[in-house]
């Protein structure tokens, strides 16, 4: 029991560090820096603002590693619930790290490709432009598995027997709505707000379950039943059986 709620607690803070990260560098830093259709001005801030930007860098590296960690600990949390889901968690949570760490070379490299020559203008600036929007296309295609690490999870919470079954349900549509979301960023632009709505459910899930894990760490009273449960479903799965 203390064991799995030190799990938890540990998988509920490389969360929050990977909530806390993500709005940091995705919405914050990079919105007061990248102007859309602008080369000039976005060229412009990144001289301004060129510790903001450094800033920003780290902020998205703290994003890749604390992904990374997260999908760890949730494979040691949910193990023996489904090695299989378990293992699908931590293999698209790592896949989406990877895909941060390439958009943060691009944002990182047109730091480097500004900083050339401070007063960057024609090529170099356009240059820097398709590099922040080389890095803003991989977090929006990056979606596409940050939803699909969300399905797994979802059911694990539904079917561990130590967290809410309701929560299992938000993660699931929340994965669901953001792998459709990415889709329709590029097969229906016009449907911005079509297209955010279907990532709320994400959001609620996500803050959710971090809250869960740091506050309850596991429910109580039921833990004993879960790890039964797990163990028969570990003995009936080829991945559990192998283990």
């Amino acid at each position: 029991m203390n064991t799995m709620k030190s799990t938890a607690r540990l998988t509920g803070l490389a969360y929050l560090g990977l909530a806390i990260s993500g709005v940091l560098g995705l919405l914050v830093v990079r919105g007061q820096l990248y102007v859309p259709g602008d080369a000039a001005a976005t060229t412009a801030n990144l001289v301004e603002h060129g510790a903001l930007a450094r800033f920003g860098v780290a902020v998205d590296l703290t994003t890749v590693l604390t992904q990374a960690l997260a999908a760890l600990w949730f494979f040691t949390l949910f193990r023996r619930v489904s090695s299989l889901a378990a293992g699908a968690i931590t293999a698209f949570g790592i896949v989406n790290s990877v895909v941060i760490l390439g958009a943060t070379v691009f944002s990182a490299t047109a730091l480097g490709v500004v900083y050339a020559d401070s007063a960057s203008t024609g090529d170099l600036a356009a240059t820097a432009q398709l590099l922040y929007e080389l890095s803003g296309t991989a977090w929006d295609l990056g979606g596409l598995f940050f939803g699909l690490w969300l399905i797994p999870m979802g059911w694990l919470a539904w079917r561990s027997g130590f967290m809410p079954r309701a929560l299992g349900w938000v993660l699931i549509g929340g994965g669901v709505g953001y792998v459709l979301s990415t889709y329709l960023v590029y097969l229906a632009p016009n449907l911005t707000g079509l297209s955010s709505a279907l990532t709320v459910p994400a959001s609620i899930g996500e803050f959710w379950m971090v809250g869960y894990l740091l506050w309850k760490g596991v429910g109580s009273g039921v833990v004993a039943q879960g790890d039964q449960t797990a163990r028969g479903n570990e003995t009936d799965s080829p991945l559990g059986a192998a283990a």
